[in-house]
């Protein structure tokens, strides 16, 4: 079967883009890239083109994209480019060469697609990029999720050559005489990717004959194998994770029973942005105190109690917050919380009610604002020392539902210290005794 009718083939099984739909085809002026442009157009398909000049290689880049503009204007094709100050844009993302590229042009095609209306964008990914997808992921242990290598269909991206090999795209390149460029980067080894295929896949090619053959072949058991993994990975996060307003709460006892418990704890946390060389101090907070965290690029992971709670960095996104040193300032949805500490002088505290004085040295840090919740106990000030539910007292208080719901509770050592708005604990008041404050104030929103 020739390469077109492999491509129609390919097209039809993956229910890409009918032929009635326009269809945007990423172009860099590459062998890859005109291949899959050429197939396109000759079959029928409804396509534009969209080039990327990234300024990186001076006149080269300006070659690339003339020979695009040659090529779709002789055929009638309409044509997008764009020009991109990649340099600037490493500085303001502080990012490399290959994420800043690929982070602008994939928001460019998403971009064009909203403006013009693509039913997709096709890229020339092919299988030999998709072997060496799996090998980098693998070595790099992305876990279960990256093993599927690249996927043929990725939201609005379609990829109607991964399953062509490089041999397949040379012969009907030489074939059918197309006009491409070569990039002269391609043959540097200082970019991952390009490693891996000059340096690693040709060792194992020389082992292994047909590896890119093979590894396609997985990473089609492997992309089955996953659908099986994520339904029990469903099973088990609805088991053990279970979310409370805006955070999420793990039994550390259901959860220490786990037999496959680094590949669980990796699983549920993983879309909170933990990573695998995390596992062991996750582990960790398995046998902690109250109080230890641990930290995403947006998410804490905090043992609180007889839980892991996960909650988000942002505070007014979440309804458990640490605050593990003095002064402090933060704010949640409702109100702002500012936290100092000072000498006690000896005086009468204020007494109203957005505001607490705290004897200082019977706190311990790291204190928890959190919502307050049934079963929850404090000993009001005023009553001696009376334990008494939250819950009554709010009830005594005659606080109505929806202010309720919104109410804060501040705790140290697992005791709570002040609800907040409302009345301190009587164990932790100033007296004659005391030498330090902590003096905390609340600001509604």
């Amino acid at each position: 079967m020739d390469l077109e009718k492999k491509v129609h083939h390919y097209w039809q099984k993956n229910g890409f883009p009918g032929k009635n739909q326009a269809v945007l085809v990423a172009v860099s002026g590459g062998r890859d890239s005109m291949a899959l442009a050429t197939l396109l157009h000759q079959s029928g398909s409804r396509i534009a083109l969209a080039h990327c000049n990234f300024q990186l290689r001076g006149s080269e880049s300006d070659l690339d994209q003339q020979l695009i503009e040659d090529w779709a204007q002789a055929r009638n094709i309409r044509l997008h480019t764009i020009a991109f100050d990649t340099r600037k844009a490493m500085e303001e993302q502080h990012t490399g060469v290959q994420e800043t590229a690929r982070t602008l042009r994939y928001d460019w095609f998403h971009t064009l697609i909203r403006e013009f209306g693509y039913a997709a964008v096709a890229t020339a990914h092919h299988a030999q990029d998709n072997a060496e997808t799996l090998l980098i992921n693998f070595c790099k242990g992305t876990g279960m999720a990256g093993l599927h290598g690249i996927p043929p269909k990725n939201g609005a991206v379609i990829r109607p050559l991964l399953f062509a090999t490089r041999e397949e795209i040379n012969t009907f390149v030489t074939e059918k005489q197309i006009p491409y460029r070569e990039d002269a980067s391609n043959a540097s080894v200082q970019y991952l990717r390009n490693a891996v295929r000059h340096q690693v896949l040709p060792v194992l090619e020389s082992v292994f004959p047909h590896i890119v053959s093979r590894l396609n072949e997985n990473i089609t058991r492997f992309t089955q194998a996953e659908d099986i993994y994520r339904q029990a990975i469903a099973v088990k996060a609805k088991k053990l994770v279970e979310q409370r307003g805006a955070d999420f709460y793990i039994p550390v006892l259901k959860l220490s029973k786990e037999t496959a418990l680094e590949t669980v704890c990796f699983e549920l946390l993983a879309p909170f942005g933990f990573s695998p060389a995390q596992v062991p101090e996750i582990l960790k907070l398995l046998h902690s105190e109250s109080g230890h965290y641990i930290s995403s690029a947006t998410h804490r992971l905090i043992r609180n109690r007889m839980f892991l709670v996960i909650t988000a960095h942002r505070t007014e996104d979440t309804d458990l917050i640490l605050i593990d040193q003095f002064p402090a300032s933060l704010s949640t949805s409702e109100a702002t919380f500012s936290f100092r500490t000072a000498a006690f002088r000896n005086r009468t505290p204020d007494n109203a009610a957005d505001e607490a004085s705290l004897d200082l040295d019977k706190i311990r840090l790291p204190l928890v604002l959190r919502r307050w919740r049934t079963g929850d106990y404090f000993y009001p000030l005023g009553m001696g020392m009376k334990k008494k539910k939250l819950g009554r007292f709010l009830i005594d208080q005659k606080v109505p539902l929806h202010q309720k719901e919104r109410l804060w509770v501040l705790e140290s050592d697992r005791k709570i210290i002040w609800i907040a708005g409302m009345r301190i604990d009587e164990r932790f008041k100033l007296t004659e005794a005391t030498k330090n404050v902590l003096q905390i104030k609340m600001t509604n929103a």
